[in-house]
């Protein structure tokens, strides 16, 4: 048994919600003047900023690939985002780890090929981590990506999944990730159902794998509909400025 009691005898986990409930999303994109594209997203109290540079000349020619952009991933975690106030170096394996996982979750759904000989920079900030910060990265790199106009097949949505001691569990926080909860995140393309990437944390029972699968699923049609619906709002909002 856990030291903190994770799930109550009346279903309800430490943050007050049900298993299968997805924490609140805010977002929002066009933050940085400076870059082709950029978004905000909170993710109950995880803040992640997205930012994209490109398609612009590659900076290592021995990179460049003559039929199609390379993508270009770099994940930092700001030295305040936590309690341990531990600054990371741009060397240390799990942001390496984190960045490779975004641009593999990339790769097979941005349109590479109409941008030749070209690179493609996505930047990511955490500003507060409580969980689920792969899957806030991804689903602002999807919205900084759409705002700087780069083609994709689809949107890219991501979601965590775990057992939370009795049954599966939507979205986990700080508080789960840390008590040894077997985990699952995994990125979709909403209208395929495709999945980009399934990453997990520690052991999970394949009993049990599943349920959690599909209730992360479940979790990333939701998101799909905030960040739609945030990207929606923006074009309108374009749209308006450009009838004045």
């Amino acid at each position: 048994m856990s030291r903190v009691e994770l799930l109550s005898p009346e279903g309800l986990r430490v943050d007050g919600r049900r298993p299968e409930e997805l924490r609140k999303i805010t977002s929002t994109t066009a933050v940085l003047s400076q870059a082709d594209g950029s978004a905000y997203l909170e993710h109950g109290n995880t803040k992640v900023l997205a930012a994209v540079y490109g398609p612009r000349e590659a900076r290592h020619r021995a990179l460049v690939l003559h039929d199609r952009a390379i993508l270009n991933v770099e994940f930092n975690v700001a030295p305040f985002s936590t309690g341990e106030r531990r600054r990371r170096t741009k060397n240390d394996k799990r942001l390496l780890e984190m960045a490779s996982f975004v641009k593999q979750t990339f790769e097979p759904v941005v349109i590479t090929t109409l941008y030749p000989r070209s690179q493609i920079d996505i930047y990511l900030q955490i500003i507060q981590h409580d969980g689920g910060t792969l899957q806030a990265c991804i689903n602002a790199a999807t919205m900084a990506l759409i705002d700087a106009g780069i083609a994709m097949t689809d949107y890219v949505c991501a979601c965590t999944a775990g057992w939370v001691e009795r049954e599966p569990a939507l979205d986990l926080n700080h508080i789960e990730e840390s008590s040894d909860t077997s985990e699952v995140t995994i990125a979709m393309l909403p209208k395929s159902s495709k999945v980009t990437l399934v990453q997990m944390e520690s052991r999970l029972h394949v009993d049990k794998l599943e349920d959690v699968l599909n209730l992360a699923g479940k979790g990333c049609k939701h998101i799909h509909q905030v960040i739609d619906k945030t990207i929606r709002d923006r074009a309108e909002e374009l749209a308006r400025k450009m009838a004045i």
